[in-house]
């Protein structure tokens, strides 16, 4: 009897033991004689979560309000939680901010991205270029007195990196093991069967920061909760006077650095909502949940609206001029890609109630279209100014008469500017216009009077109060 249990058993090994190689049997292949055959897995393939149709959605639903993409720019996010392991090194990726790139990556172009987390390159090559050490092969006419002269380096004169809207900064700041964790285990005469699940969270906080006044827009907490599960047989007895010693099972767990990154891309989804006005909660019920599987289609792929700023001109994309940084002004009902809607922005710093240089360019702008006809412009400001209605009226009063003699030194006589809106006394609410701005006045130009002569206090005062 007991060497027909032991025959039986040894033969349940064999067949489980077979079985085993074959679910763990993989492809080799020799690639030079004498070489040992290699194992050879999956293929590489696009690195997708469950984010890729959200990501899809929000980049269309900012594309669709053809507004200039915002330029945002990377700053460190860093693994906070501080869980080391000497086996396995840090349990929580040390990447985040990569990752961060990825998910502004995967809303295609519907923003734009600044390097800011790693530029040594580049100032490396604006260092060899401003000693006059970089080139391209070719040589360059350099204007002069005298003609100019040809030189090997290539000529530098400044203002070719772009300045960013806003910047992303974080960590991940949680990592909490088996908050829960429930199962069952049943054995008898050294032979038993076991079955648990368990769960453990990370976490991420997030920050999106106004490049310029250094004023923190938005944040988000997030966390993510993972399962896993663990199965198994274990014999462990004798059968006469031999040992058998045998354990079968399976475990599995969610992969905790792909639950980071989806966390970290629902982040920046969040964040990109603050600054472009746009809503993201609609995209978010594209999100699959309940064991729904994952969308293997990357965002660029399901992506339907085309981006901002960008055309077709004989079957090549071209950048429009908005795309490009240049502003057209709306005179006398001429086309051009406009800043909004049909006016012109006219904007000011925080605070501030003088024309910053980029303003005064705009001014110039303005004027020249003024002589032509009819012009609107909008005064805006950063979203992030909310002051009491006094302080408001005040900035305000100020700021179109900044704009008003601005125009005056350029021929606009104070007469021929009209406010056509400000927000009223009792209106305490932002009227936003544009990625992270404010309108705080319109004011159109009428037909200028040619003059020379800077205003009167009392034509100042009657453009800045609109009698």
């Amino acid at each position: 009897m007991q060497h027909r249990i032991r025959r039986t058993f040894v033969l349940a090994a064999a067949v489980a033991t077979l079985a085993l190689a074959g679910c763990v049997s993989a492809p080799q292949q020799r690639f030079a004689p004498n070489e040992a055959p290699v194992v050879l897995g999956p293929s590489v393939r696009d690195n997708v979560t469950p984010m890729e149709a959200v990501l899809a959605c929000y980049a269309d639903h900012i594309a669709a309000t053809r507004r200039p993409p915002v330029i945002i720019g990377v700053g460190d996010v860093k693994d906070y939680t501080g869980k080391y392991s000497i086996n396995e090194g840090n349990a929580i990726t040390q990447g985040g901010a990569l990752m961060v790139y990825s998910a502004l990556g995967k809303l295609g172009g519907a923003v734009s991205i600044a390097e800011r987390f790693d530029p040594v390159i580049a100032e490396r090559e604006l260092a060899y270029a401003d000693r006059r050490q970089l080139g391209d092969g070719r040589t360059h006419q350099l204007g002069g007195p005298n003609g100019g002269q040809n030189v090997p380096w290539l000529p530098y004169f400044g203002g070719t990196i772009n300045k960013s809207d806003y910047f992303i900064v974080g960590g991940i700041t949680e990592l909490n093991y088996n908050i829960n964790s429930g199962g069952a285990e049943f054995g008898v005469n050294q032979v038993g069967v076991k079955a648990r699940t368990f769960s453990q969270s990370v976490s991420i906080d997030l920050r999106i920061v106004d490049t310029k006044s250094l004023m923190v827009v938005r944040t988000v907490s997030l966390t993510k909760q993972f399962n896993g599960y663990e199965v198994g047989l274990n014999v462990f007895r004798f059968f006469g006077s031999k040992l058998y010693d045998v354990d079968i099972g399976a475990k599995g767990q969610e992969p905790v650095q792909m639950g980071v990154r989806a966390a970290l891309e629902e982040g920046v989804v969040r964040l990109m909502s603050a600054v472009t006005q746009v809503d993201y909660r609609p995209c978010m019920t594209m999100r699959p949940g309940g064991g729904e599987p994952i969308s293997l289609t990357p965002a660029a792929e399901l992506r339907k609206v085309d981006n901002p700023g960008v055309a077709t001109a004989g079957g090549a994309a071209v950048a429009s001029p908005v795309a490009q940084g240049s502003v057209a002004v709306n005179a006398g009902g001429a086309g051009g890609a406009r800043l909004t809607g049909t006016a012109t922005q006219v904007p000011f710093d925080f605070g501030a109630t003088t024309l910053g240089g980029s303003s005064l360019a705009l001014i110039d702008q303005i004027a020249g279209a003024a002589k032509k006809g009819t012009t609107d412009i909008v005064l805006v400001a950063r979203d992030t100014e909310n002051w009491d209605a006094r302080k408001r009226d005040e900035l305000t009063d100020q700021r179109i008469a900044a704009v008003t003699s601005a125009l005056a030194n350029r021929g606009v006589a104070p007469g021929a500017i009209s406010i056509t809106w400000r927000p009223d006394a009792a209106d305490t609410s932002i009227h936003r216009d544009g990625p992270g701005l404010q309108e705080i006045a319109k004011l159109r130009i009428g037909s200028p009077v040619v003059s020379g002569a800077a205003p009167s206090s009392s034509s100042s005062d009657s453009a800045v109060k609109g009698d």
